[in-house]
């Protein structure tokens, strides 16, 4: 196993730990992008990316966007947040676990690039 996030899933790796369930597994970004970066993965490693969504695993993301809800309740974002995911090497991807990046915590641009 050399993915490094199926390793801090696992526990052999520490992380900040937001939440937790039986699919999805969110922590604290180590190089936040914003006062407050989540990074909220499925705990099962089916996919490298979104590349690779289909109908025999799109439940997992279901479950991670029912998950980034949770969170941002939890963390109080009624204000607003951004939810990205960046998708093979082109689109910015360093990790290849499907992974989402939850941003908040201040008024965040409108421009993406």
């Amino acid at each position: 196993m050399s993915c490094i996030f199926c390793k801090i899933v696992s526990g052999d790796i520490p992380s900040k730990k937001v939440y937790e369930d039986e699919k999805v597994y969110a922590f604290r970004d180590i190089n936040p992008q914003a006062p407050i970066h989540i990074l909220v993965i499925p705990k099962e490693h089916r996919m490298d990316s979104v590349f690779n969504v289909d109908e025999s695993n799109s439940e997992l993301v279901a479950a991670c966007f029912e998950a980034i809800a949770k969170i941002a309740k939890k963390e109080g974002l009624e204000n607003g947040f951004r939810v990205i995911t960046n998708s093979g090497a082109d689109g910015g991807q360093t990790v290849n676990h499907l992974h989402f990046h939850l941003l908040a915590g201040k008024k965040l641009g409108e421009k993406m690039v």
